[in-house]
């Protein structure tokens, strides 16, 4: 049985992909593809891997979790599973605690190496999704703020988009931690608004961008879940933290041009890292769009969209200098980010 790990990242159309699996559970397990969701992973399964306060010691909340995940995969197989996907985005961290530190995931690797200890060596994959970081910062910024944090000021924004850490560091954390446990890759833009596209990657053998032996379900209803919030009440609650409110029918952001400048040049220099081989640390999953421009030309600054792409977003909004407008990819506006376009209705 294979054990596919998938870790998140937050902000990164995790609950769509859940959605998908939920939808399809009965033609899934049909062909041996069994699903542990980040509740029963959160829980149930994994409590203890990442040991916290309580009267137990660390040694023994660990022993207990890695008991009781190899009875539940011992369970999983003698059921006829041939493929396991568990989803347990929480293992890198909370996005917010992330955003007060200032870095991306910065325990990540520490928090990855004892999971890896609990599930014994059994882990075949560890999938991560990678999402632009002025994109991903400015998702995990408006859920905070609608959850009554407040506003990041101006110098912390400042460091946000100045500190070197970047997807490449995470990745190679989670290699060291993982020696030998295929690493894959995928980014947000491609695959965001394609979870059967992703559960086809994650499933395939490594090195194989498909999965010959499945006939796994096409997305149908496309549900979007856990999406940011409507531009309407990001304005509200801007103005109840004494913020000013965006401008209507701009996309909201709060991080200036050139830090978003320099985040977008950070977004690339990890996705040359990851088309270049990644050092043999990861593997970058097979881009689901076969006219896709060759090489990681995600952003298209100052270019025009592809013949047939919409000009706008999926509310009108316009995408002038964004992420790469693929005609598919826009049918849930994600092919931009979520926020992009909802936030930038006018209230």
């Amino acid at each position: 049985m294979d054990i596919i790990l998938h870790i998140g990242a937050h902000r990164c159309a995790t609950g769509s992909l859940m959605a998908y699996l939920e939808g399809n559970a009965p033609a899934l397990a049909a062909q041996g593809i069994a699903v542990w969701g980040p509740q029963r992973a959160r829980g149930g399964v994994l409590a203890g891997v990442i040991p916290g306060p309580g009267p137990l010691s660390a040694a023994r909340q660990c022993a207990r979790a890695a008991g009781r995940i190899a009875l539940h995969l011992d369970r999983v197989e003698r059921q006829g599973a041939r493929h396991l996907l568990i989803s347990a985005p929480h293992l890198l961290g909370a996005p917010a605690a992330a955003l007060r530190a200032g870095r991306l995931y910065p325990w990540a690797g520490a928090r990855l190496a004892q999971v890896v200890a609990g599930f014994g060596g059994r882990l075949d994959r560890i999938v991560l999704t990678i999402r632009a970081p002025e994109a991903y910062w400015r998702s995990v910024i408006a859920m905070t703020v609608m959850q009554g944090h407040a506003l990041p000021d101006p110098a912390a924004l400042a460091r946000l988009a100045a500190q070197p850490r970047s997807w490449q560091d995470l990745i190679a954390e989670q290699a060291e931690a993982a020696p030998g446990v295929d690493l894959l890759i995928l980014p947000h833009e491609r695959f965001a608004a394609l979870p059967d596209r992703r559960l086809a990657q994650m499933l395939a053998p490594s090195g194989d961008p498909a999965t010959p032996d499945l006939a796994l379900p096409p997305d149908r209803q496309r549900p979007w879940r856990n999406r940011g919030p409507e531009a309407a009440a990001l304005h509200r609650a801007l103005a109840l933290d004494g913020a000013p409110p965006p401008a209507p029918a701009v996309p909201w952001c709060p991080f200036t041009p050139p830090q978003r400048a320099a985040l977008e040049e950070r977004y690339h220099d990890d996705l040359f890292w990851l088309h270049a081989g990644a050092h043999g640390r990861a593997r970058l999953a097979t881009d689901p769009w076969p006219d896709a421009t060759p090489g990681p030309d995600i952003f298209r600054s100052n270019r025009q969209a592809p013949a047939g792409a919409p000009q706008t977003g999926p509310h009108g909004v316009a995408q002038t200098g964004r992420i790469d407008p693929r005609a598919r990819l826009r049918q849930r506006g994600q092919g931009d980010d979520i926020e992009e376009g909802r936030m930038g209705q006018a209230g």
